[in-house]
């Protein structure tokens, strides 16, 4: 089955909100050819630059998604300096970033934090993009595909029946994250291919549906193996979607 590849660019906690209007106006530029029903592009600026990028987008007819980095579970409350989906779902944020790995590392969030915060964004019409992905040490003793499986199980314990069907999972192996070691294309697949059979074994109808992204180090001279591989079907890009040509690159990876 087709799946629409989805490149997202994480730009993590970088860029005040007058850099990042000249990176979307830049990055628009430089992608004014591409085919955006054949593969979609989302950005996710920090909190303070949503605004600013979303006025962009809607201004100039952009046809990038917006997204988020992260968010709280609850709707509202007595939770100093959090974002709730409502908020996120009110500036029209299209995908939201739940259990990267620098939030279940530095911030404690475990398996069941990120299940409620992705059934959260489900609930406010907006599309989870479920982070998993195993330590070096649990790759090298051979514990990956068990870590991975119950990361998936328990981040999606909450969501039922069709809505599995348009989520995104996105693995990146924590150490491939901004360390410049990429793992390989085969060694992506076989786990990509791993968290699809999860997905199937929660509901069979929603395997071939489910996007799955790899993250971990893309960038512009491996794009193109890796979104060659059957079940890798986009990329969740860091550090290359702070310039603007190397993310054109990327996302232009057919034309590699």
């Amino acid at each position: 089955m087709d799946r629409t590849p989805l490149i997202s660019g994480n730009w993590k906690m970088n860029l005040n909100h007058f850099e990042a209007i000249q990176l979307v106006q830049k990055l628009s530029y430089e992608l004014r050819n591409h085919d955006y029903d054949a593969v979609e592009v989302s950005l996710h600026p920090p909190y303070t630059d949503l605004r600013s990028v979303q006025t962009v987008i809607d201004a100039d007819r952009m046809r990038f998604q917006l997204g988020a980095q992260n968010c709280h579970s609850e709707v509202s409350g007595a939770f100093t300096g959090e974002i709730s989906p409502a908020m996120l779902a009110k500036l029209d944020v299209d995908y939201v970033i739940v259990g990267h790995s620098e939030r279940r590392a530095l911030f404690g969030e475990n398996d069941e934090i990120v299940a409620t915060k992705a059934a959260a964004v489900l609930a406010h019409d907006m599309t989870p993009i479920v982070c998993v992905g195993e330590t070096l040490d649990e790759r090298e003793s051979g514990q990956e595909a068990t870590i991975v499986e119950a990361q998936v199980l328990g981040s999606l314990k909450f969501i039922e029946g069709e809505k599995l069907d348009g989520l995104v999972i996105a693995y990146e192996p924590v150490w491939a994250i901004g360390t410049g070691v990429t793992a390989s294309a085969e060694d992506a697949q076989d786990m990509c291919s791993h968290i699809r059979s999860v997905v199937g074994s929660i509901r069979r109808e929603s395997i071939d549906l489910i996007r799955i992204q790899y993250g971990g180090s893309v960038n512009p001279s491996n794009a193109r193996e890796l979104m060659a591989m059957p079940d890798i079907d986009g990329a969740l890009v860091g550090g290359a979607a702070l310039q603007a040509d190397s993310f054109a690159r990327i996302v232009n990876f057919k034309d590699a």
